[in-house]
């Protein structure tokens, strides 16, 4: 499935503070003492003095090591869901066999295969239509192809439908975990009571035209779920795309001290491509903040530090790209539709009736 989300393309910098914290911990978390490195006319150049020159490189290294372990337990257990489900539904099909007096690879024949319906001449051209700049084949070879990935694609559909429905004439028993990443929420921009049994907490940018998207999704959310759900904001700026996000990123912090954090929020998504500082003044000028004090706040850049430390916050949890949202720490990736996001929350809701 495609994941639609704005990604950053090139190193992010978060702050010399969080550079010297990264590097007091890069040698499996312990204090070095001063090494020689190099002596220049009898002047020592020791390896502390590298690592503060080489602190940038060595920042951007540490948070890349921390993004890539996060990235590989979700890899990891992305695996494990996918190659336990398709054990379980082994099981489910082999038993359900037993059960009819047939073998297993009948029963698939008769109540999958043979009820996989092909896809329609319709259906074929109208995909090959819209993905025609990315076939690089004969349109012969390519309608053939097309043919037969969507009479797969109709296939998993009737075998996931034929599985549920024998799912529950049978006691399936799963102790595999969610993988969970721990984010922090005291002290952020909160929508929803503390007491709800789901958090959403979502790594989002003003300029990004995919968190646009999700925004009227979340608020459906929110209506649809009320005193179930909070929605925590975290900034995730991805400055080397979005030229105007940082600002706009202060600008809903300088909201925030005036308790207008959500009003400029959501007037910032509903015109996210005018976010230049002349325009987010204007925002919140309509809003009817205290110009002086919101002016001040953005001009001064007074929460240039509070976006960074979110920014790191979010590299460290494995957040590459905008939106991110973590469900009760469950992450999810990219502007997920309203079922995908739904499905996650139902299913933690469940899981505290258990």
């Amino acid at each position: 499935m495609t994941t639609y989300a704005c990604k950053r393309v090139a190193p992010m910098l978060v702050g010399a503070s969080i550079a010297v914290s990264l590097m007091a911990c890069t040698s499996s978390g312990q204090t070095t003492t001063a090494k020689r490195m190099a002596v220049v006319n009898g002047v020592l150049i020791s390896e502390d003095e590298v690592r503060k020159a080489a602190a940038g490189d060595l920042e951007n290294i540490e948070l890349k090591r921390m993004q890539s372990e996060a990235t590989f337990k979700r890899d990891q257990q992305s695996i494990y869901e996918k190659t336990l489900s398709n054990l379980v539904d082994s099981r489910i099909i082999e038993a359900e066999a037993k059960k009819r007096g047939v073998t297993a690879q009948s029963l698939i024949a008769t109540e999958i295969d043979a009820k996989t319906p092909a896809p329609t001449e319709q259906e074929v051209t109208a995909f090959y239509e819209a993905n025609r700049s990315r076939i690089s084949v004969g349109s012969d070879e390519a309608l053939r192809q097309v043919r037969t990935y969507l009479r797969q694609q109709n296939r998993e559909t009737v075998y996931e439908q034929f599985v549920t429905s024998i799912r529950k004439e049978h006691k399936i028993e799963t102790f595999l975990q969610p993988l969970r990443t721990p984010i922090a929420t005291e002290g952020f921009p909160t929508r929803g009571p503390a007491t709800a049994p789901v958090t959403i907490v979502e790594f989002s940018d003003f300029e990004c035209p995919y968190c646009a998207s999700v925004f009227p999704t979340l608020k459906l959310i929110e209506a649809n779920y009320g005193d179930r759900v909070r929605v925590v904001f975290r900034q995730f700026p991805l400055t080397s795309i979005h030229p105007h996000a940082q600002k706009a990123a202060e600008a809903s912090l300088c909201a925030a001290e005036q308790k207008k954090f959500w009003e400029l929020h959501d007037a910032l998504f509903q015109d996210n491509r005018n976010l230049d500082v002349a325009s987010l003044k204007q925002k919140a000028s309509t809003l009817k903040l205290d110009m002086n004090l919101f002016n001040s706040c953005l001009d001064s850049s007074r929460q240039a530090e509070a976006v960074k430390k979110d920014i790191f916050e979010g590299v460290k949890a494995g957040v590459t790209g905008t939106p991110a949202m973590f469900i009760n720490g469950r992450f999810l990736n990219g502007a997920q539709p309203y079922a995908a996001i739904a499905k996650v929350i139902d299913e933690e809701l469940q899981l505290l009736k258990k």
